[in-house]
């Protein structure tokens, strides 16, 4: 109980500050602050259960927009402790403001695989989010697809996607122009177009709601909105949207590995609970917080091993792509304009 308290008592001093307070809100020094982007409810049953293990508290400021702006604004009495987001641009970004440092751990890196980290270890995976193919489940012989593949004219009219212009797109086109070159790319966005059931808006679990309609036959979205519809009730829509749907992990033709984002997190560059920040982040890679990951999100581990939902463990084996996500972020400008440049959203 005490940790929720904390997370409504703190998201009203940010809706305190957000209209005109500049003062940071005062924290215990036995315990972590954790500043992040991802909704509370989402990373909640992880904090809940640090907590219950540890006996350390975790107080936690739900920031939706301005993370940046606000720990800089902050500065050298910033309280924050842990910086939290999702896609690795934003992950970079926090590196790039300059309001992270770095982290010594052999449990992160032991745990965390190489390209899911930074190579100076100032921020760290927690959770992958796989970019996969839904697919009408009476389509029997789509067994395996390419991202390439979206782009055949077997799919004329019949390809549903949300904004090029969302992360999760511009993330996968920017690995694709790792892969394949910017031209390449750019006459894969404008087949990918034009084989379009309708426009390229609205959410990922979208494609599932139009796949069942009858509007398109595949589509782009992640994996874990999957989870969420499969386990919903029997009764709701999203569950009917869930089982119109199969799931293929598409992989680039090049590298033989399914594109993936993250969710992940920092150490604050003046974190004033450094250590107990650190012992946060080692048990969020723990098999037991993995595992809440997979079972209460559906995101995919970033530890090896981990038992997953059985959902998601039904959709197989996932072989990440190799490309450094530090590589994929380098051409995320590109994609953006590349999206722009073809019409996608038009």
């Amino acid at each position: 109980m005490r940790l929720k308290s904390s997370i409504r008592t703190l998201m009203g001093s940010f809706a305190l500050i957000s209209v005109g307070l500049t003062a940071a809100p005062v924290f215990a020094a036995d315990e972590i602050n954790l500043y992040t982007t991802r909704e509370p409810r989402l990373i909640l049953p992880l904090l809940e259960s640090f907590t219950a293990d540890t006996n350390i508290n975790v107080n936690t400021v739900f920031v939706k927009d301005g993370l940046i702006e606000r720990v800089k604004t902050e500065g050298e009495q910033s309280p924050a402790d842990i910086l939290m987001t999702v896609d690795i641009g934003n992950l970079l970004d926090l590196v790039e403001a300059g309001i992270t440092q770095p982290v010594d751990s052999k449990p992160l890196t032991e745990a965390i695989p190489e390209n899911l980290r930074g190579k100076d270890n100032q921020w760290f995976s927690l959770s992958m989010r796989d970019r996969v193919a839904y697919v009408a489940a009476d389509l029997d012989d789509v067994k395996e697809l390419t991202y390439e593949d979206f782009a055949d004219p077997r799919w004329k009219g019949k390809v549903c996607i949300r904004s090029g212009q969302h992360p999760y797109n511009t993330a996968m086109i920017a690995a694709m122009i790792a892969h394949n070159g910017p031209e390449a790319t750019e006459k894969w966005l404008k087949d990918v177009k034009a084989n379009l059931g309708r426009k390229a808006a609205g959410g990922d679990r979208d494609v599932a709601r139009d796949i069942l309609g009858g509007i398109c036959d595949v589509g782009i979205a992640n994996a874990y909105y999957v989870g969420r519809m499969k386990n919903d009730d029997p009764k709701s829509d999203a569950f009917k949207w869930g089982e119109a749907i199969k799931v293929i992990r598409p992989t680039f033709k090049e590298s033989g590995g399914t594109h993936v984002n993250i969710s992940g997190a920092s150490v604050a560059k003046y974190a004033p609970n450094k250590d107990n920040a650190v012992k946060l982040l080692e048990y969020l890679v723990s098999d037991k917080a993995q595992s809440l990951y997979a079972k209460a999100n559906y995101e995919y581990p970033v530890k090896a091993g981990v038992e997953l939902d059985p959902v998601v463990a039904s959709f197989g084996e996932l072989t990440v792509d190799n490309l450094p996500l530090t590589e994929i972020a380098k051409h995320r400008k590109l994609a953006s304009e590349l999206v722009d440049k073809v019409g996608f959203n038009n």
